[in-house]
């Protein structure tokens, strides 16, 4: 009978290389997005507020294209496209050449969106329902940010295993995909036609080209500018336009990530053309405009909490995700035949649900969009993001720092190659007939595990 999967588990040393480049690269955008959100909200409650909110509103663009929008909306629409063109790339790469495109490994990081979703989203209407007006604001605590996430477990400096923050990362990204689905659904005040069925046109053409390996950005970028502005006319986020445009990039693997022949494929030379546009420049920037609320001290920040919205989006960011995550792990281990990693413990698990309790950039986006930008409740919703992002992150820390001297000894100990093949001992199969570890047994250090693999295989096992 063949054994159960296992829960959290180590994927292949080419998959764990490529995640662990990638998460370095969104912990420093991390970094440079709480940067801009505490510039922004210092600025906003000093005596200059008044030049802030001038910079924020301050409108650019051709009224003749309807493109005449405040500097705080195009980091919204604008800017945030590249975020989720990003973002796109990375959902489709995980699925067609990742190691989640088995199944067997998808369902974990997609059962837990979902949960991490559903229950906020239960949580915040059950808070709001005899708020007036506010149920429209569902959505907000429902995003994980991902790079602010991974930002603070830097900060935590936690050594958890690189299976667990394969698992954040795989999880915000769906939990994205899903969120600009719920933005395209639900919060699309109105819908023309027209424009949006002309959208088709440059998209055709930019997958046609990006299909043929075209990567002229002579060629694709006006395409992709078509696609954005006809979205943007047509009444539906224009983020959308973004996710769309990323799903038509075909996905090749490298030879280093153990694919064909033909070399990295071309979302993997987007997003690495791309990436450092969107976490060192468009995020960031959507964070400076979007966090600078003007509090007005204990008391004014007590008075944004009173608000069942603010107090909504808290509980949802708290409470929520932490259920709906660990609680969907806990299904899938209950009710498949998945059992949790033997090197891991449940603890491990709650601690990263409160860490994607950290929302921002998207709970922003659809606060702006639920309450419209600058309105009074608008103003409770960045207090209630905030408020909520700083008490996951300090409950995750306490949570996972008490974790982090047992799981430091353990990446020593994986990190070393005692064959000298280039690739961590840990990463290699043991021939059959060597026992594994015993439970319970994370003493024993991958030194001497090696060993205990050198030794001659016992004849009567044969």
């Amino acid at each position: 009978m063949a054994s159960p999967a296992r829960l959290f588990a180590r994927g292949t040393y080419a998959e764990a290389t490529r995640i662990a480049a990638l998460l370095r690269k969104e912990t420093v955008g991390g970094v440079l997005l709480i940067t801009g959100a505490l510039l922004a909200l210092v600025w906003a409650n000093t005596p200059w507020a008044p030049a802030y909110e001038g910079l924020r509103d301050t409108v650019v663009g051709p009224s003749a294209l309807h493109l005449d929008l405040s500097l705080g909306t195009w980091a919204a629409d604008g800017l945030l496209a590249v975020f989720f063109f990003v973002a796109g790339l990375e959902l489709k790469r995980e699925f067609v050449a990742g190691d989640l495109r088995d199944p067997r490994k998808a369902v974990l990081p997609v059962a837990a969106a979902v949960g991490g979703m559903a229950v906020p989203a239960v949580i915040y209407t059950a808070i709001n329902l005899r708020s007036d007006g506010g149920l429209v604001g569902w959505a907000i605590p429902t995003a994980t940010d991902i790079a602010f996430a991974l930002a603070v477990l830097a900060v935590i400096s936690t050594h958890l295993p690189a299976a667990l923050r394969t698992f954040l990362l795989t999880l915000a990204i769906v939990d994205d995909l899903l969120a600009i689905t719920i933005i395209a659904v639900f919060y699309t005040a109105s819908l023309s036609f027209t424009p949006l069925l002309l959208a088709l046109v440059p998209l055709a053409l930019f997958g046609f080209l990006v299909q043929k390996r075209v990567r002229h950005w002579w060629l694709l970028l006006p395409l992709a500018l078509a696609t954005w502005v006809l979205v943007h006319e047509s009444g539906v986020h224009a983020t959308v336009a973004a996710v769309l445009l990323a799903f038509t990039v075909p996905v090749v693997r490298s030879r280093a990530a153990g694919g064909p022949e033909a070399g990295p494929g071309l979302a993997e030379h987007f997003e690495h053309r791309i990436r450092p546009i969107s976490a060192g420049l468009a995020v960031p920037v959507f964070a400076f405009f979007s966090a600078g609320v003007t509090i007005g001290g204990l008391q004014g920040l007590g008075a944004s909490l009173r608000d069942t919205v603010a107090l909504g989006i808290v509980a949802g960011l708290v409470v929520g995700k932490a259920v709906g995550i660990a609680g969907a792990t806990w299904l899938v281990s209950r009710f498949t035949r998945a059992e949790l990693d033997e090197d891991l413990r449940w603890p491990d698990v709650i601690g990263l649900s409160l860490l994607a309790g950290i929302g921002f950039t998207v709970s922003l986006l659809i606060g702006e969009l639920a309450f419209g930008s600058g309105s009074v409740r608008d103003e409770h919703v960045k207090v209630g993001v905030l408020t909520g992002t700083l008490m996951a992150a300090l409950l995750a820390a306490a949570v996972l720092k008490p974790r982090d001297r047992h799981y430091r000894r353990i990446a020593e100990a994986e990190a070393r190659d005692e064959d000298g093949d280039g690739v961590p001992d840990v990463y290699q199969e043991r021939p059959s007939g060597i026992p594994d570890l015993p439970h319970g047994s994370p003493r024993e250090t991958v030194h001497e595990a090696s060993d205990r693999r050198r030794q001659p295989r016992p004849a009567n096992l044969d």
